[in-house]
Protein backbone atom coordinates (compact mmCIF):
# COMPACT_ATOMS: atom_id res chain seq x y z
CA UNK A 1 0.00 0.00 0.00
CA UNK A 2 1.14 3.48 -0.78
CA UNK A 3 -0.19 6.69 0.68
CA UNK A 4 0.88 10.00 -0.80
CA UNK A 5 0.28 12.22 2.21
CA UNK A 6 -0.12 15.97 1.82
CA UNK A 7 -0.43 18.55 4.56
CA UNK A 8 -3.38 20.69 3.48
CA UNK A 9 -5.09 23.92 4.51
CA UNK A 10 -8.27 22.57 2.90
CA UNK A 11 -9.21 19.82 0.46
CA UNK A 12 -12.18 18.33 -1.30
CA UNK A 13 -13.40 15.86 -3.88
CA UNK A 14 -16.35 16.19 -6.25
CA UNK A 15 -17.93 13.55 -8.44
CA UNK A 16 -21.22 12.22 -9.73
CA UNK A 17 -22.51 8.92 -8.30
CA UNK A 18 -25.69 7.42 -9.77
CA UNK A 19 -26.36 10.73 -11.56
CA UNK A 20 -26.22 12.60 -8.24
CA UNK A 21 -23.49 15.19 -7.55
CA UNK A 22 -21.43 14.24 -4.49
CA UNK A 23 -18.88 16.33 -2.65
CA UNK A 24 -16.66 15.99 0.41
CA UNK A 25 -14.81 19.01 1.81
CA UNK A 26 -12.40 19.15 4.74
CA UNK A 27 -10.53 21.82 6.62
CA UNK A 28 -6.92 21.94 7.81
CA UNK A 29 -5.26 18.55 8.10
CA UNK A 30 -4.05 15.84 5.75
CA UNK A 31 -5.07 14.48 2.39
CA UNK A 32 -3.90 10.96 1.61
CA UNK A 33 -4.02 9.45 -1.86
CA UNK A 34 -4.24 5.71 -1.20
CA UNK A 35 -3.24 2.94 -3.62
CA UNK A 36 -2.85 -0.81 -3.23
CA UNK A 37 -0.26 -3.18 -4.68
CA UNK A 38 -1.61 -6.29 -6.41
CA UNK A 39 -0.35 -8.49 -3.55
CA UNK A 40 -1.65 -6.40 -0.62
CA UNK A 41 -4.70 -8.58 0.17
CA UNK A 42 -3.10 -9.91 3.37
CA UNK A 43 -2.12 -6.48 4.65
CA UNK A 44 -5.01 -5.74 7.10
CA UNK A 45 -4.01 -6.39 10.69
CA UNK A 46 -0.29 -6.67 9.96
CA UNK A 47 2.45 -4.61 11.53
CA UNK A 48 2.81 -2.66 8.25
CA UNK A 49 -0.94 -1.87 8.16
CA UNK A 50 -0.94 -0.62 11.74
CA UNK A 51 2.26 1.35 11.17
CA UNK A 52 0.69 3.12 8.18
CA UNK A 53 -2.28 4.14 10.34
CA UNK A 54 0.05 5.33 13.09
CA UNK A 55 2.25 7.31 10.72
CA UNK A 56 -0.71 9.11 9.15
CA UNK A 57 -2.11 10.14 12.52
CA UNK A 58 1.15 10.83 14.34
CA UNK A 59 3.77 12.16 11.91
CA UNK A 60 4.95 15.48 13.31
CA UNK A 61 4.57 17.59 10.17
CA UNK A 62 2.49 20.55 11.41
CA UNK A 63 4.09 23.75 12.70
CA UNK A 64 4.27 24.52 16.41
CA UNK A 65 4.38 28.04 17.90
CA UNK A 66 8.00 28.36 16.65
CA UNK A 67 7.04 27.27 13.11
CA UNK A 68 8.92 23.96 13.51
CA UNK A 69 7.32 20.78 12.20
CA UNK A 70 6.61 19.40 15.64
CA UNK A 71 2.86 18.64 15.78
CA UNK A 72 0.81 15.75 14.43
CA UNK A 73 -2.68 15.55 12.94
CA UNK A 74 -3.88 14.41 16.36
CA UNK A 75 -2.17 17.38 18.04
CA UNK A 76 -3.90 19.92 15.80
CA UNK A 77 -7.24 18.05 15.76
CA UNK A 78 -7.15 18.13 11.96
CA UNK A 79 -9.27 16.52 9.27
CA UNK A 80 -8.12 13.54 7.23
CA UNK A 81 -9.33 13.02 3.65
CA UNK A 82 -8.47 9.63 2.13
CA UNK A 83 -8.82 9.36 -1.65
CA UNK A 84 -8.49 6.07 -3.58
CA UNK A 85 -5.74 6.37 -6.21
CA UNK A 86 -4.78 3.25 -8.19
CA UNK A 87 -2.25 5.21 -10.27
CA UNK A 88 0.21 5.27 -7.34
CA UNK A 89 1.47 1.94 -8.70
CA UNK A 90 1.91 3.16 -12.28
CA UNK A 91 4.86 1.57 -14.07
CA UNK A 92 6.50 4.12 -16.37
CA UNK A 93 9.73 2.26 -17.11
CA UNK A 94 8.80 1.37 -20.70
CA UNK A 95 7.27 3.53 -23.38
CA UNK A 96 5.09 6.55 -22.81
CA UNK A 97 1.90 4.92 -21.54
CA UNK A 98 1.98 3.88 -17.88
CA UNK A 99 1.18 0.29 -17.04
CA UNK A 100 -0.97 -0.60 -14.05
CA UNK A 101 -0.34 -4.32 -13.65
CA UNK A 102 1.14 -3.66 -10.17
CA UNK A 103 -2.12 -2.06 -8.99
CA UNK A 104 -4.63 -4.25 -7.17
CA UNK A 105 -7.73 -5.09 -9.27
CA UNK A 106 -10.64 -2.74 -8.60
CA UNK A 107 -13.02 -5.00 -6.69
CA UNK A 108 -10.32 -6.15 -4.28
CA UNK A 109 -8.87 -2.64 -3.94
CA UNK A 110 -12.32 -1.22 -3.15
CA UNK A 111 -12.71 -3.71 -0.30
CA UNK A 112 -9.22 -2.96 1.00
CA UNK A 113 -9.76 0.81 0.77
CA UNK A 114 -12.98 0.45 2.77
CA UNK A 115 -11.15 -1.65 5.37
CA UNK A 116 -8.38 0.93 5.62
CA UNK A 117 -10.81 3.82 6.06
CA UNK A 118 -12.66 1.82 8.75
CA UNK A 119 -9.41 1.05 10.54
CA UNK A 120 -8.35 4.71 10.58
CA UNK A 121 -11.83 5.68 11.83
CA UNK A 122 -11.26 3.41 14.83
CA UNK A 123 -8.41 5.72 15.87
CA UNK A 124 -9.61 9.07 14.57
CA UNK A 125 -13.09 10.58 14.32
CA UNK A 126 -12.39 13.19 11.63
CA UNK A 127 -11.89 10.85 8.67
CA UNK A 128 -13.51 11.47 5.29
CA UNK A 129 -13.22 9.43 2.10
CA UNK A 130 -13.30 9.98 -1.62
CA UNK A 131 -15.42 7.86 -3.95
CA UNK A 132 -13.93 4.58 -5.11
CA UNK A 133 -14.02 3.98 -8.86
CA UNK A 134 -15.39 7.43 -9.61
CA UNK A 135 -13.87 10.07 -11.85
CA UNK A 136 -13.22 12.65 -9.13
CA UNK A 137 -12.14 16.25 -9.17
CA UNK A 138 -9.70 16.60 -6.30
CA UNK A 139 -8.90 20.07 -5.03
CA UNK A 140 -6.52 20.96 -2.24
CA UNK A 141 -4.27 23.64 -0.91
CA UNK A 142 -0.97 21.90 -0.13
CA UNK A 143 0.33 23.71 2.93
CA UNK A 144 4.08 24.19 2.84
CA UNK A 145 4.15 22.36 0.52
CA UNK A 146 4.60 19.19 2.55
CA UNK A 147 4.19 15.92 0.63
CA UNK A 148 5.37 12.56 1.99
CA UNK A 149 5.19 9.11 0.39
CA UNK A 150 4.47 6.22 2.75
CA UNK A 151 4.89 2.66 1.51
CA UNK A 152 3.76 -0.31 3.60
CA UNK A 153 6.71 -2.37 2.32
CA UNK A 154 8.99 -0.03 4.27
CA UNK A 155 7.36 -1.24 7.50
CA UNK A 156 7.26 -5.03 7.00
Amino acid sequence: MRVLLQRTKWAGVKTVVDQEPREVRVDRGLTGLVGFFREDAGLPGTRAWETMVGKILNLRIFPDENQRMNLSLADIQGDLLLVPQFTLYADCRKGRRPGFSDSMPGDKAQELFGSFVSRVEQSWDRVYAGFFGADMDVELCNWGPVTIMLDSRDFE
